[in-house]
């Protein structure tokens, strides 16, 4: 055993306490900081909606379309130059001047028409000795042509024929000239009641609500210029015989 001041040795068990010491802890580091947060990178813009179309016009309310008048019914008569027949067998150069006044200032007189037709104290034979009469004196002015009945039945295609030539040459502004038979029971205003008359008128309008037809007379019966007659009238007035057109 060594003396003095010398620490003692330790003993073995005291050695393995040594060697046994668990070294202390080292102290914990401290939590490191957190990390920055990344910069952010902006989201890309959304696209922008497409832009909603405009509503359709709502459609109109249904309407019953308002009703139609319908049209009125014409009654026209033209301007003519009237004159009296001056002899007994002159209605036919008479009737052809008046309509001749529709259509021209330039008229002749009776006696000349009546030379031109070829009239005789007979009176003028037949509508063609007026149609050729009118055209001649129009000189293409207007043109007229012979409706011929002498030799036709009548019928109401006949007469629905003489009224729409009497439509469409008013309208033109043509008068035309109608040879009649006008027997007892079957005239004319102011006509001599106990005679057939063979005669010459002038168709000078037409009325066509009351599908009438305007006539001057260049007889002057009973002092009458002009009257109205019914198409059906008319028609079998000129049956006998024709018109122009």
């Amino acid at each position: 055993m060594v003396t003095g001041g010398s620490e003692p040795e330790p003993t073995s068990a005291q050695v393995r306490a040594v060697d046994h010491e668990v070294p202390a802890p080292a102290p914990a580091a401290a939590p490191a900081a957190p990390a920055a947060p990344a910069a952010e990178v902006p989201a890309p813009a959304a696209p922008p909606a497409p832009e909603t179309p405009p509503a359709a016009p709502a459609a109109p309310a249904h309407q019953e379309p308002a009703p139609q008048e319908p049209p009125k019914p014409v009654s026209k008569s033209l301007d003519l130059d009237y004159q009296a027949q001056q002899t007994s067998y002159w209605c036919g150069p008479t009737a052809t001047r008046i309509a001749l006044s529709a259509k021209t200032d330039a008229l002749p007189d009776q006696a000349a028409l009546a030379a031109a037709l070829g009239t005789t104290e007979n009176g003028t034979d037949t509508i063609h000795q007026v149609v050729d009469g009118l055209n001649k004196q129009l000189g293409g002015a207007a043109h007229y042509e012979a409706r011929d009945w002498s030799d036709k039945q009548l019928t109401p295609e006949l007469t629905d024929q003489l009224w729409s030539d009497i439509v469409r040459n008013i309208n033109e502004g043509k008068a035309m000239v109608a040879n009649i038979v006008a027997a007892p029971g079957n005239q004319p205003p102011g006509y001599p009641s106990d005679q057939t008359i063979y005669h010459y008128v002038t168709i000078a309008g037409y009325d066509e609500a009351n599908r009438t037809v305007h006539i001057a007379d260049p007889a002057r019966f009973s002092g009458i210029e002009d009257y109205w007659l019914d198409l059906d009238q008319l028609a079998s007035l000129i049956k006998p015989k024709g018109y122009t057109a």
